[in-house]
């Protein structure tokens, strides 16, 4: 049994789904083998894409690798941060130029600095929010690649020995420092009894960089030059992947 641990925004989704991609997925899965989504994505968001586009797939890793799901929506894995930090981190953040904090938690809220702006998740100031026990990640957005990475690098100075700070382009999304896209992948090699030799991954974005780093890797020909210089292999999509590794 082998795993694909494939991201979505940029890789699987590159092109679109097609019936071509959704085959070669069919034909990896006929043969024993795992399809894993494993995206930066909340919960609700990835069943959501999995329900609609209507491909074949497994398991569902979402926020990073700080929950694993199966497609029935039912949560195997669930690596949680302490609410105690959310104060202290989302005052950082406003401190350094973020508009908004979305929190992961049983539920999605938003959180900003002063004025709330109607969207269709509960919202609070940061004033006015709730107490929350836990939290799974927070995202927020910055308005370019620089400015996300300052920021990135701010976050892991300041909270580093509990956070996890990952950028994926002008966006942040904050878990906890013992969870990334790679550690999700062991998380479930385990649940599975799989062996790690056998996860391939592939990504095209720099919140991809563990779980190209750990393991047997394709980068996406779009994807940004840090990780197409990590990868194993450069690929077009995952259909070409899913052949070459069937053929190999």
């Amino acid at each position: 049994m082998k795993i694909i641990g494939s991201d979505y925004d940029g890789t699987l989704n590159h092109g679109g789904i097609d019936e071509t991609k959704k085959n070669a997925i069919e034909k990896w899965r006929s043969k024993g083998n795992i399809f894993a989504l494993v995206s930066g994505r909340g919960p609700d968001d990835v069943l959501k894409l999995y329900r609609e586009k209507q491909f074949g797939c497994d398991y569902l890793i979402a926020n990073n690798g700080a929950l694993i799901l199966k497609t029935d929506g039912s949560v195997i894995s669930d690596v949680r941060c302490s609410g105690s930090l959310l104060k202290p981190l989302l005052k950082a953040l406003f401190e350094n130029g973020c508009p908004w904090g979305v929190i992961q938690t049983d539920y999605l809220c938003k959180v900003y600095a002063d004025e709330k702006t109607g969207d269709d998740v509960p919202e609070y100031t940061f004033g006015e929010m709730p107490d929350i026990s836990f939290f799974n990640q927070v995202s927020t957005i910055l308005p370019d690649y620089e400015t996300a990475e300052k920021v990135t690098e701010n976050i892991r100075r300041l909270f580093g020995d509990y956070l996890n700070p990952l950028q994926n382009g002008v966006c942040i999304d904050i878990v906890s420092a013992e969870i990334n896209k790679a550690k999700g992948l062991y998380i479930l090699a385990d649940i599975l009894g799989a062996e790690y030799d056998d996860i391939i991954t592939v990504g095209d974005n720099i919140n991809d960089t563990d779980m190209i780093k750990e393991f047997k890797s394709y980068a996406m020909e779009n994807g940004v030059d840090s990780i197409k210089e990590l990868a194993d292999f450069i690929t077009p999509g995952v259909t070409e992947l899913i052949e070459k590794e069937l053929r190999d």
